[in-house]
């Protein structure tokens, strides 16, 4: 069931690359909660292909299709399945991955565990493209956290070796994400857009990190052990292609560094610092939860590259096709929000069922 997340929502995430269409199916969700299409689709629009030259060439419009689940601007208690239709398709790029698996892919791994049957055009089912239908769920659970005051923002932290600030860990200020290109300095934007031009220019691509901040989240959301909110967070986050580490917060070299001392403020408990990023033993503690993921660079390069033929096994060498983008980094970076939102909105049914608030 690799291709289904959750325990109190349902999710399941279905389609590849290059077939008609890819899309989701969100079970377990209340009814009577408002659906704002405009906004997710601004939201859609920052993930989606072929806008400018740090991403694919690939043009989609990323526009979601609903045929079940809303009426009349409401969920209405059914499953929510929306699609998006692939309409700039070219699998005969691929035709030769079969036999010869591209480097950093999954190409060989799904020939192995498939037989053969599996999907190469794009990667298939283990293509970014997924990532849309991905971003219609978490563009969904992002409107009905913010309904509760559940915030959720991203920005990219680094791409190549060129570091953005970080967000304040306190109070860390959402209002300057959500951009197409976002940075918390202009600087550090204009030094990696360069660098991925760079990249490109050489034929080849480069990576990065994602940091992103959860505010709002009350006291006691997630469990212990094996039912953390770290565990949560990683498991769908981990089903990001490309997503290759998670850190949460910032951990400090010694215990009297990294503890963050308790306080009061408002008649709340709160912590001076917040090196744990907001968790503690697997449960919120009510400040802002933070977390960085590691983007490994794009896999598929205009550079040549050594690999074996399957079929004959001998080593030879292969020049990768298609379109692809130089930087995953940019439009990786509302997937991470959108993740973030179903995860922390599955745990929030938990809790109402619960009785926990």
């Amino acid at each position: 069931m690799s291709s289904i997340y959750g325990e109190n929502l349902k999710l399941s995430i279905f389609g590849q690359s290059h077939a008609p269409a890819v899309g989701m199916i969100l079970d377990g969700i209340p009814a009577g909660l408002p659906v704002d299409m405009e906004a997710l689709q601004e939201f859609m629009n920052r993930r989606a292909p072929g806008q400018n030259n740090w991403s694919t060439p690939r043009k989609e419009a990323d526009k979601p299709e609903f045929l079940a689940g809303v009426l009349d601007g409401f969920t209405c208690g059914a499953p929510i399945a929306a699609m998006i239709l692939n309409t700039n398709t070219r699998p005969g790029d691929y035709d030769n991955l079969k036999d010869c698996p591209r480097p950093g892919h999954a190409d060989y791994t799904a020939q192995m565990k498939y037989g053969g049957f599996h999907d190469a055009a794009g990667g298939g089912h283990f293509s970014g493209r997924l990532t849309a239908p991905l971003c219609i769920a978490g563009g969904l659970c992002k409107q009905w956290l913010e309904e509760m005051g559940i915030r959720i923002g991203a920005h990219i932290r680094q791409i190549g070796d060129v570091q953005d600030a970080g967000f304040d860990a306190i109070d860390p200020e959402l209002d300057q994400v959500g951009q197409i290109f976002p940075t918390l300095t202009t600087q550090a934007g204009e030094e990696m857009r360069a660098a991925i031009y760079h990249a490109k220019q050489d034929g080849d691509s480069v990576g990065g990190k994602i940091e992103c901040a959860i505010t709002g989240l009350p006291v006691g959301i997630g469990e212990p052990m094996f039912g953390g909110l770290e565990n949560r967070l990683a498991q769908i986050l981990f089903g990001i292609p490309a997503v290759k580490g998670l850190t949460f917060g910032d951990v400090q070299p010694t215990g009297s560094q990294n503890n963050d001392a308790f306080t009061m403020e408002n008649g709340q408990v709160k912590t001076v610092t917040n090196h744990c990023g907001g968790i503690l033993g697997g449960i919120a503690n009510g400040m802002p939860v933070l977390f960085t993921v590691t983007v490994k660079p794009t896999p598929s390069i205009h550079k040549p590259q050594q690999t074996v033929n399957l079929k004959t096994g001998e080593i030879t060498t292969l020049t990768v096709e298609g379109r692809h983008d130089p930087c995953i980094v940019p439009r990786a970076v509302p997937v991470v929000e959108a993740a973030a939102a179903i995860a922390i909105y599955d745990l929030i049914l938990g809790s109402a069922h619960t009785g926990r608030r």
